[in-house]
């Protein structure tokens, strides 16, 4: 069955996954550097549903904008799609970094991922503790319950570098004081970021262009799923586990289905079987260029990757069609 339903795929993971991405970020790009964070992210979403709605797919979000019915959001549970084709499961950001965007600052996206029906975890809006790095590692090298220098001497080994050429890349939040100056101690450089994990944890997956060799700290468990369908298609590892430190999380987590609070997630629990993964850069960033906006056209840089195939395409478009933007 799931040869079937993928065969089925086939006519939208590329180029139409693709458009949705696009338009998304085309939208959002119109605001940046505007200072309206909600705006921006609106447009966004406007967009993506859209797009999404002319795909022949029978599409429900499982990662979305909220966990209730909210009309203007892409909500988890909404249905997209033509409701003619396969069923599927999708994770979604239309705007990866809001605030990223309104200041107009590197590595906002627009993000999706598509899998089987099934395939990704529901994750509850919640916090997650995260350890992510990049393919070509054996398996075991992090472990989200050891030290950071631990993991960062064990990444170090695995890639026969000094500790010193390894980078770290982390959420500056207050939240993670302690484990910033622990990262520091290691005698390793480290990338700060003001939001946008889900970029960071994809940026380990080509440390060469990024210069980011590992992503720890906690972020939003919904773009922990994205960042872990990403992974599932370059064979990049992590580890996730929900932070759920209050009985009203405890009681909306068992809702979606997670019996164990304390469970620790790894890539293949987060976004399993088949998984097309498609991001476009919404501001310039490490791995994408920003929408350009010329005078004839416009041009969008995106990334698809899919996980049966371990194929990465790199599509620089350029759109001189404006009326459909």
């Amino acid at each position: 069955m799931a040869k079937s339903v993928m065969a089925g795929l086939d006519r939208v993971l590329t180029m139409e996954i693709v458009r949705v991405t696009e338009r998304a970020a085309v939208a959002a790009a119109r605001l940046r550097g505007r200072g309206d964070e909600k705006a921006a992210d609106q447009v966004a979403v406007d967009a993506m549903r859209a797009e999404l709605n002319r795909l022949p797919i029978k599409g429900t979000v499982v990662i979305g904008e909220g966990e209730r019915d909210e009309a203007p959001m892409l909500y988890i549970g909404e249905e997209v799609g033509t409701g003619k084709g396969p069923e599927v499961d999708i994770a979604l950001d239309p705007l990866e970094g809001t605030t990223i965007c309104a200041k107009n600052l590197p590595n906002a996206l627009a993000v999706i991922a598509v899998a089987e029906k099934g395939s990704l975890l529901y994750a509850p809006d919640v916090y997650m503790d995260k350890i992510a790095i990049g393919p070509g590692y054996p398996e075991g090298i992090i472990d989200i319950d050891a030290s950071p220098r631990q993991n960062i001497h064990n990444l170090a080994d695995a890639k026969h570098v000094p500790v010193s050429e390894i980078t770290a890349c982390i959420l500056d939040r207050p939240r993670h004081a302690k484990l910033i100056q622990a990262v520091r101690e290691t005698g390793v450089a480290i990338r700060l970021i003001g939001d946008g994990d889900v970029a960071g944890v994809i940026h380990t997956t080509n440390p060469e262009e990024t210069g980011i060799d590992i992503y720890i700290g906690s972020g939003g468990a919904p773009e922990g799923v994205l960042a872990a369908a990403a992974l599932r298609c370059t064979g990049g590892q992590m580890q996730g586990r929900l932070i759920l430190d209050t009985s009203e999380k405890v009681a909306r987590a068992a809702k979606m289905g997670i019996a164990d609070p304390n469970r620790i997630y790894q890539v293949g629990d987060m976004a399993r079987g088949d998984v097309v993964f498609a991001a476009t850069g919404v501001t310039d960033g490490n791995m994408l260029s920003g929408v350009k906006f010329g005078r004839n056209a416009i041009t969008t840089h995106t990334i698809v990757l899919r996980s049966s195939s371990r194929t990465v395409r790199e599509i620089k478009a350029r759109h001189q069609d404006l009326e459909k933007f």
